[in-house]
């Protein structure tokens, strides 16, 4: 199974970031927990960085990452983070990731950045705001190495700060995270799907555009990983944007095992990665009815949907609700007979509660859909009274 420390790392701090209390401790941090000979440490390192030759640069570069993990305490570390930032290591540390340094020098600059941002919101806004976008960029082209994921997993840390996800969105960066997903190592490929997660939640336009050869990579990753994980919900999240796209569609439905994988994660996904999985599905079966929901059909996505209009999240059960209601209606030959339905409904409902109360669960259930069915029926019909009117 696949597992990312990377990314546990990264919703740990995210969960940190979002606390008012963490918060707090921040801004008063610096001057807390840090020793005097810390202090003097972090001055001569700032000094270094912004006077020093290349070589000087780079020892400093490896200085701020050891000021940082040497810190005894998670308190003491966002100290030393947060005097760093105070004492101006930030700008000289973006500069150095200028072509015209070496990759050694860009590379301690990176490794050092992505310490200062660690668990450190302010850090992140302040790295960002001193123009580190457009060469991390430029490190995210290069093919070969360990540059180009560490400028993938920079650009993660920095895009789950809300207000960076606009600009770094807007530079392009999309594009090469794909590439990044497409072709970098497990870890790689692993950031590159959590940063594009983070850029897409953004609330703030632009939005990213993720290309639909990203689909390949995400499903073999969706396959890899439990479907109730923190991953699973990016994974699904992305392709269900991506089956809103005729070209996306297309790449799902022609990877071996990839409407199946959306199957298991509607039967044992998380809430979140469910509601995903099933609005996927929903996407594919909206767009082309004879086309998808054979192929959804043939997966057995009956049992998972029946226990999502029970258990899952309101939205969720509406589309669950909905797809069982398209399913249906399409199915070929009549396989899915009432008296079918009645059953599959039956034998969930004696797993859910228990054979003395399936009855009354099933019926329950088949009375959900029935209502749905009427519902849609109803705004159909509608519908068309309304077209016919206006063509009046």
């Amino acid at each position: 199974m696949l597992h990312s420390r990377r990314e546990m790392e990264e919703e740990e701090e995210e969960t940190a970031m979002l606390n008012k209390e963490e918060e707090e401790e921040e801004s008063t941090s610096s001057n807390k927990n840090t020793t005097p000979r810390c202090s003097i440490m972090v001055e001569e390192v700032a000094n270094r960085l912004r006077n020093g030759d290349l070589m000087a640069k780079i020892e400093a570069s490896r200085d701020v990452r050891r000021l940082v993990r040497n810190s005894s305490s998670s308190s003491s570390k966002s100290a030393v983070r947060c005097r760093l930032a105070a004492a101006g290591v930030i700008e000289p540390l973006v500069s150095m990731l200028d072509c015209s340094f070496s990759l050694d020098a860009r590379e301690a600059a990176l490794l050092a950045l992505l310490n200062l941002a660690a668990r450190n919101q302010r850090n992140k806004i302040r790295i960002v705001t001193s123009g580190v976008v457009p060469p991390l960029v430029e490190l995210l082209k290069y093919q070969t190495g360990n540059i180009r994921e560490l400028a993938a997993a920079a650009i993660l840390s920095l895009s789950s700060a809300a207000s960076n996800k606009p600009t770094i969105a807007a530079s392009g960066a999309a594009h090469l995270l794909v590439q990044i997903l497409c072709s970098g190592s497990v870890q790689g490929r692993v950031d590159a799907v959590t940063a594009l997660y983070n850029l897409s939640t953004s609330e703030e336009e632009p939005k990213p555009v993720i290309e639909a050869k990203a689909v390949p990579p995400l499903i073999d990753l969706l396959k890899e990983c439990k479907k109730y994980s923190k991953f699973a919900e990016k994974t699904t999240f992305l392709l269900e944007i991506l089956s809103d796209s005729e070209e996306g569609r297309i790449e799902i439905t022609n990877i071996d095992g990839a409407i199946l994988s959306l199957v298991e994660t509607v039967e044992d996904g998380s809430s979140t990665s469910m509601l995903h999985a099933v609005g996927a599905l929903l996407a594919l079966c909206q767009s082309n009815r004879d086309k998808y929901r054979t192929l959804i059909l043939k997966e057995g996505a009956i049992p998972g949907l029946l226990r999502l209009t029970a258990e899952g999240t309101p939205i969720a059960q509406d589309r669950a609700r909905t797809l069982l209601d398209l399913l249906r209606e399409s199915l070929p030959d009549n396989r899915l007979t009432s008296s079918v339905l009645e059953r599959i409904v039956y034998d969930f409902a004696a797993k859910v509660d228990g054979s003395d109360k399936a009855v009354e669960t099933a019926k329950r259930l088949l009375q959900d859909m029935v209502q749905k069915s009427m519902e849609l029926s109803l705004s159909r019909i509608k519908l068309r009274a309304s077209s016919c009117t206006a063509s009046k």
